[in-house]
């Protein structure tokens, strides 16, 4: 019963004499339980330096998106590919059959178990020649088609850092992969460009770092209304049609 219904029936059970059990407080408890078990998870970021620099500009943008992230109440994962080898992908589908690269000696594989058990992804590199560099690139590529299912759904941004232009680039080829897999992009006041060249020095970009602090806010909006309700309820998908142009 409702809450009109039972202060109507217990009026009348009143000038009866009986006493009835309120069912409310059952219901608040039940209430009570499902609020603590939501904010009992707390949901993760991951995030990608593709910098060799570990120290470096694109880590500082990255720091500064954390920060604001955690500030929101989101936990936070910095993973550095820095001066480690990266394999490119080989296009030998075994990932098809495991769910991870055949390469187990680089960062794939441990890239891919930590955004399993993350809600979202931020990925910043800098810019070589108008290009994210070619290390990150490796791993996002792989990542993308050996794990495709733990990526789906979760929002991504993309960052992106550089001296004097191309950055434009950059962003947009980080983001093409993400564009693929139902991943929502999260934006900010600004494209996600910070600038900088020596270590340190994009710490002087003022609307760069504001620009990361927005993404971050934006990011955490946005997780914390798709798990509202716990589980979230995405949209079915159809089954995926391929065209080729050539038959």
């Amino acid at each position: 019963m409702d809450r009109r219904d039972f202060i109507k029936k217990s009026a009348m059970a009143a000038a009866a004499g009986v006493v009835i059990a309120s069912p409310l407080g059952s219901v608040v408890a039940q209430e009570s339980d499902m609020t603590a078990n939501k904010q009992s998870r707390k949901m993760k970021v991951l995030l990608i330096n593709g910098s060799p620099r570990q120290k470096g500009n694109t880590n500082l943008a990255l720091t500064e998106a954390a920060k604001q992230l955690e500030k929101n109440g989101i936990d936070t994962e910095l993973l550095q590919i820095g001066t480690q080898a990266m394999h490119g992908c080989v296009a030998c589908n075994s990932c098809h059959a495991t769910g991870r690269c055949v390469f187990d000696d680089d960062l794939c594989n441990r890239a891919i178990e930590i955004m399993s058990k993350c809600d979202a992804l931020i990925v910043g590199a800098p810019t070589y020649y108008g290009q994210p560099n070619g290390s990150v690139l490796c791993l996002i590529q792989r990542m993308s088609y050996a794990a495709s299912p733990v990526m789906q759904n979760k929002p991504a941004a993309a960052v992106a850092v550089c001296r004097r232009g191309g950055a434009s680039a950059v962003y947009q080829t980080l983001l093409m992969p993400f564009e693929m897999q139902n991943m929502p992009i999260v934006t900010s006041q600004y494209w996600n460009i910070v600038y900088g060249r020596t270590e340190g020095e994009a710490s002087l970009d003022a609307e760069g770092l504001q620009t990361m602090r927005t993404m971050a806010d934006n990011m955490a909006f946005l997780l914390k209304k798709i798990h509202a309700d716990g589980n979230p309820d995405y949209p079915q998908r159809e089954k995926h049609q391929t065209t080729s142009f050539i038959k």
